[in-house]
């Protein structure tokens, strides 16, 4: 039996197919290996993400302190809400509280900022706590030893500590430069644009001004330890303290608020007096 003689046809038809499957063959290996290079990477920013992220993300309640985990069961019940069961906030209630510290918790909590009675206002006012004493200190402490644990921030000195022994006249001067803008030199308060405020000072105690500077709460700016000291920070405490326990020798202190009402009072009382005193004088005449 004989073989025909492959024609040309055939023969370059042959040709053709040895020389293209190495070329499908070295395409594969490319796409295999864009594949591998690729999963590879995913991988490594995985492994990155996890060894970064913030510890809420990895945490669970056995990791947390006992402090920590009745910080928990109290978020549960008031906070979760608004911000969500990791503490990442929720959209159009209320924020992430990730990286606040525990200052600005304890803060919030002890002026009754928090909870909030009404979201969406352009700021929050100051109102009774949640808690009285002595809940309201352990529960604070509690909620943010939780905050603390989950991802860091500013944190306050120790409950106990002196925040007030500072120099009164140097606070005084910080105080001016720093705060008087805003809360009046009489640390009395002041508008604030949009409906905002800064609010009087007489009913903060020493945590409260220390972790107001610590954080800048609302439209207050942060004075971390870079730009004020903690004993820069304990002289303004001393200062704001001394200012609100003065008596007004005077009398009528007329809310501190300075050379404007106390013309305001002039001509309102002494204009008014003046006017129905020769209206009294001309009847008699």
């Amino acid at each position: 039996m004989t073989t025909e003689p492959t024609t040309g046809r055939g023969r370059t038809r042959l040709r053709r197919l040895v020389s293209a499957a190495p070329h499908r063959r070295g395409k594969v290996a490319r796409r295999a290996g864009a594949t591998l290079r690729m999963a590879a990477a995913l991988m490594f920013a995985g492994g990155l993400y996890l060894a970064v992220a913030p510890a809420s993300q990895a945490a669970d309640a056995s990791q947390l302190s006992r402090s920590a985990q009745d910080g928990k069961a109290l978020f549960d019940q008031n906070c979760i809400s608004c911000h969500g069961s990791n503490a990442q906030g929720v959209e159009g209630r209320g924020p992430s509280l990730i990286g606040v510290g525990s200052a600005a918790v304890e803060f919030q909590v002890t002026t009754g900022r928090m909870p909030a009675a009404i979201s969406g206002t352009a700021q929050i006012p100051r109102k009774p706590p949640q808690w009285q004493e002595p809940d309201l200190t352990r529960n604070a402490t509690a909620l943010g030893d939780y905050i603390q644990e989950l991802g860091g921030g500013p944190q306050l000195p120790p409950q106990g500590t002196d925040l007030s022994n500072g120099d009164v006249a140097r606070g005084g001067e910080l105080f001016r430069i720093n705060c008087a803008a805003c809360h009046a030199f009489s640390s009395g308060g002041g508008a604030l644009s949009s409906g905002k405020y800064a609010p009087a000072l007489g009913e903060a105690n020493e945590r409260q001004v220390y972790a107001a500077m610590l954080t800048g709460p609302q439209n207050m700016p942060v004075f971390g330890d870079n730009q004020l000291s903690p004993q820069e920070k304990a002289d303004i405490i001393a200062y704001v303290k001394g200012i609100n326990q003065e008596q007004d020798p005077g009398g009528w202190g007329l809310g501190r608020f300075g050379p404007v009402t106390e013309g305001l009072a002039i001509f309102l009382v002494g204009i008014v007096g003046l006017v129905f005193a020769t209206l009294w004088i001309a009847g008699k005449s």
